[in-house]
């Protein structure tokens, strides 16, 4: 039995039938950038979301650097953002010519820990990035009293919360903005890269639009130096498909999470995902802790299971993150978690058998 990290293939099957009219019209009417495939998504969206505007881009790296770009972020300024997070969340920073400012995660869920993000506010801080890793939600009623505090701007990375809440409220709608990405492997993800900025301010719409419009309010006229991060039609297209299955699709992955729970509790070497009173999960990724990672995942591959580790060092520990001069032992949590955290396989359309497989074959490989 072969086990995919994730299966895009049973996705794409089932909404295949449904956008064969909608992209041969595409096709035939030569609608590729914007238009009104585009708008639809962006309006249905921004309906799901809980967001008054949805802006549609390339990719979310995009989105999280246009955003913060909006919340008035610039060259020389700081942003926090936890130091266990996928590097593109820094990326957006940087880009910008800010100072990305690490900061640990906590023991139990491995999201932002609002005290560290305390201690690391100076006069230079801009802007804080709590990002909702795994399909949770971060601590966002203690990180936007902070923010409202210190006076700074709270732009969310969603890319992997798409459908999940804190408090009943969705992620992605506590901060001035938020970025999240349609990469194919996300809960909604598109047939190639494209991403989106959320927000409920107008004019942070405003400003998103012209500048992923090489700053142009329009054509020829250009305001500010912009970039070209737009979203294309048909990724539209298969976006509004796979939008009307999302919350079934994120229902399947929260059994296909509680069956995993049930299963690795034969397992007491296993640490299953911690889950937040708080919070409505969407499982993005499930993600445990087991001893001796790197030689059980080599073993889980071998068995054709696809595993894999989200992520294997955290930002300061890369090479492209090395000039920020930190050490080894400057965020614990974050450094311990990264020789443990072993990302299970898990969408929508997984079997309960294949789960089990999983988990023998896992059960095998800890026993060694």
């Amino acid at each position: 039995m072969r086990v995919p990290l994730v299966d895009l293939a049973a996705q794409g099957a089932e909404i295949a039938d449904d956008i064969a009219p909608a992209l041969r019209e595409s096709l035939l009417k030569g609608a590729f950038i914007g238009g009104p495939a585009v708008a639809s998504f962006e309006k249905a969206y921004a309906t799901y979301a809980g967001v008054q505007h949805c802006i549609g881009v390339a990719n979310g790296t995009d989105a999280l650097e246009l955003a913060l770009r909006a919340a008035g972020v610039d060259r020389g300024d700081e942003v926090i953002l936890p130091a266990n997070t996928f590097i593109a969340t820094a990326e957006a920073v940087s880009r910008i010519g800010a100072l990305p400012v690490l900061v640990d995660v906590d023991p139990d869920y491995l999201l932002i820990d609002p005290a560290q993000v305390r201690a690391a506010l100076t006069e230079q801080t801009r802007a804080i990035v709590p990002v909702h890793l795994f399909g949770q939600t971060a601590p966002m009623d203690d990180i936007t009293q902070l923010a409202t505090e210190a006076g700074v701007a709270v732009v969310e990375d969603a890319a992997q919360a798409q459908g999940a809440t804190r408090d009943g409220r969705p992620a992605g709608t506590w901060g001035v903005a938020a970025g999240t990405s349609f990469y194919p492997g996300k809960n909604l993800g598109a047939a190639g890269d494209a991403g989106a900025v959320l927000t409920d301010d107008g004019d942070v719409a405003d400003r998103v639009r012209v500048t992923a419009a090489h700053g142009s309010p329009q054509k020829y006229v250009h305001d500010v130096v912009g970039v070209n991060s737009r979203l294309d039609a048909i990724q539209a297209l298969v976006l509004t498909a796979k939008l009307k299955r999302l919350d079934d699709w994120n229902n399947a992955r929260r059994e296909a999470a509680a069956r995993y729970d049930k299963l690795l509790g034969t397992l007491p070497t296993v640490r299953i995902p911690s889950r937040h009173p708080d919070n409505v999960d969407v499982w993005h990724l499930y993600v445990v802790q087991v001893p001796d990672r790197d030689r059980v995942l080599a073993d889980l591959n071998a068995a054709g299971i696809g595993a894999a580790i989200h992520y294997p060092y955290p930002v300061h520990r890369t090479r492209a993150y090395a000039a920020l001069g930190h050490r080894i032992g400057d965020f614990p949590v974050a450094e311990a978690a990264a020789q443990r955290i072993l990302s299970l396989p898990l969408y929508p359309h997984i079997a309960p058998e294949q789960q089990t497989f999983v988990v023998d074959v896992l059960g095998r490989s800890l026993a060694q």
